[in-house]
């Protein structure tokens, strides 16, 4: 592993490069640098000219990069909404994305009256029983709703959904309203709720979402979870360059 990122940054130079002179750098077998290259370019982290047989950096590695910079981006879009979001609500508020099949918390706001015992940053959950995951899978393209949902959905409380029937009743629910909840799925006294965000394409990026205890969530007079949530994951898609109405985000 090591060698193969030393090769990573000779290559890094600029400069295209054999193999033999890529075995001095590393100092090693002619052979051992062609075999580190050639799993390199295997995965299209390096490319090699068939005519000179040297070698630069692939296009995969712009490409991981890109993705790394876009989530950078979109937290940096993304802080002030959820500050101030959690300011407003006095809750826990996180920015979500999809990450194979599971929900990832990549930015997190806490209010300064909240009580909280969990960093949910980076810490993965299951689609099917986030209020995240709901919106994300309701607004998001049909074949990734398909491919998630041909997947057991195990249970992680008393009160997951674990029927697919059920669970797609509350993904067209979640794409009239615009939102999504879930009352204690995923961990017993927590609830959620979720509305997702849009880049300028009108693909759905992320989700922002709103947790707390169940008795808080759930309290009466508090009309305001799902309006505040709302407006803030349509202020953050506007920051990102979508230009819908709020009337389409919660057209279904």
């Amino acid at each position: 592993m090591e060698r193969a990122i030393t090769i990573l940054d000779v290559l890094a130079a600029g400069s295209w490069r054999t193999g033999a002179e890529i075995a001095r750098e590393l100092q090693v077998h002619r052979s051992t640098a062609l075999r580190l290259l050639g799993t390199l370019e295997r995965h299209a982290l390096v490319e090699r000219d068939p005519r000179s047989a040297k070698y630069r950096l692939g296009r995969r590695l712009s490409q991981l990069a890109s993705v790394v910079s876009g989530e950078s981006d979109l937290r940096t879009v993304a802080r002030p909404v959820c500050e101030g979001l959690a300011a407003a609500l006095g809750e826990t508020v996180t920015l979500d994305v999809l990450v194979g099949h599971e929900i990832v918390p990549i930015e997190q706001a806490t209010a300064s009256i909240s009580v909280v015992t969990v960093n949910w940053l980076g810490r993965r959950t299951p689609v099917h029983c986030t209020a995240s995951g709901k919106v994300i899978l309701a607004f998001g393209p049909q074949a990734v709703r398909e491919r998630l949902l041909a997947r057991p959905l195990e249970s992680s409380t008393t009160h997951t959904i674990t029927a697919g029937t059920e669970l797609e009743a509350q993904l067209g629910e979640a794409l009239k309203d615009g939102f999504a909840r879930t009352y204690e799925e995923l961990e017993i006294g927590l609830d959620a709720i979720a509305a997702p965000v849009f880049d300028s394409g009108g693909d759905v990026v992320a989700a922002l979402d709103v947790s707390g205890p169940s008795h808080r969530l759930r309290a009466e007079g508090r009309p305001e979870l799902v309006r505040l949530t709302l407006d803030a994951a349509a202020d953050l898609s506007r920051r990102l360059g979508y230009r819908a109405s709020r009337s389409a985000l919660t057209a279904g």
